[in-house]
């Protein structure tokens, strides 16, 4: 089979990009990989400071209705009924079912997190596509004989690859927070008398909290460990076959 031609402006301009690229990608994780890990451990020391159930609940504004009230209210209700026609009970039916509350404000604690957490992860998953791409690049050109050192950089893909989808889970995970957090609320507004669901808003944002934490702690470690991985076989990544120039397939 013939060679594929390509024309020396274009090759150019793709070992152009090669080139900054691996310079990138070299220098995030010689210089700014350690220095994510310093920060995450000053985030964990001053942001994450609580254990478990110290983590101070926040206040939900949503009034327990007085037993003796809400009788009054049934039996007067009652009575309004047998004098009024259907159509204007349905109206008033539809008027009484809303909540007996403002609006409830999101736990302004776990927000607060949230807003460092989240711009931590974003940054953890471009940095990984770059290296990613870095470590794609200098994969040679199939063939018969020496594949250990492709066998190298196949292992850090993987590496690399897991981590992004780890990074993508915990993304998934915080919208899901909002989500169950605004049907616990919902529920605990039209249904106050109920403690359980009080509860569940409190227990949402105390698990959440525990688990902002855990992310962090994932994050650092994920640096460390393809800091350690990328660092220790950086030789057999940039020639996987020796003194062989990498080509891009």
């Amino acid at each position: 089979m013939a060679a594929w031609d390509i024309c020396t402006e274009t090759k150019q301009q793709v070992d152009d990009f090669a080139k900054k690229l691996a310079k990138e990608a070299e220098a995030l994780v010689s210089t700014f990989f350690p220095q994510k890990m310093e920060e995450l451990q000053v985030l964990l020391k001053t942001s994450f400071s609580y254990r478990d159930q110290a983590f101070p609940k926040a206040p939900l504004d949503i009034p327990i209705p007085d037993p003796v009230k809400e009788e009054a209210k049934r039996k007067k209700k009652e009575e309004e009924q047998k004098e009024k026609a259907a159509e204007k009970d349905k109206e008033e039916d539809g008027e009484d079912s809303g909540p007996p509350c403002g609006p409830v404000c999101c736990n302004e604690r776990v927000e607060v997190l949230l807003k460092e957490v989240k711009p931590q992860l974003q940054t953890l998953k471009e940095k990984i596509n770059t290296v990613t791409t870095w470590i794609q690049l200098q994969i040679p050109q199939i063939e018969d004989g020496d594949n250990f050192g492709v066998a190298v950089q196949e292992k850090v893909f993987e590496m690399l690859t897991s981590s992004r989808s780890k990074v993508e889970g915990f993304q998934t995970q915080i919208s899901k927070y909002y989500s169950e957090r605004g049907d616990a609320v919902a529920k605990a507004s039209k249904t106050p008398h109920v403690g359980d669901y009080r509860e569940l808003v409190h227990e949402l944002d105390a698990t959440q909290y525990l688990e902002l934490r855990l992310m962090v702690l994932d994050a650092c470690a994920t640096y460390a460990a393809l800091y350690d991985i990328i660092s220790k076989n950086y030789a057999k990544i940039k020639r996987p076959r020796g003194d062989c120039r990498a080509l891009i397939y």
